[in-house]
């Protein structure tokens, strides 16, 4: 799981040939701590078919606001350079997976 930019941004998500799972998180949160762990084991099991790119909120505050990130954990799944589902807080591998396939399954 790769940590990136804003100036990666364009190039890691919104250029991506396959979905990206999109996390966005601070260091000082713990549920973001606690799903580290959960997001890369869901990148390992994906075996490429999708990547997770973490974006730290607070030092990409800009590109944070543009999505309407108010509160982290915040994730987002993007297919074909588009946002194409969003959801808050920490939650289960399973939650997250089902949440992750059916955005991009509808994209």
């Amino acid at each position: 799981m790769k940590q990136i930019t804003g100036t990666e941004f364009k190039s890691e998500v919104l250029c991506a040939k396959e979905p990206v799972l999109v996390d966005f998180f601070t260091d000082g949160c713990q549920p973001c701590r606690t799903m580290a762990p959960v997001l890369q084991e869901i990148e390992t099991e994906a075996g490429g078919s999708f990547k997770v790119v973490k974006i730290d909120a607070a030092a990409e505050a800009e590109l944070a606001a543009s999505y309407g990130v108010r509160a982290v954990p915040s994730f987002f799944a993007f297919a074909n350079g588009k946002c194409v589902g969003q959801t808050l807080g920490a939650k289960s591998k399973a939650s997250i997976k089902k949440w992750f396939e059916d955005s991009v399954r509808t994209a």
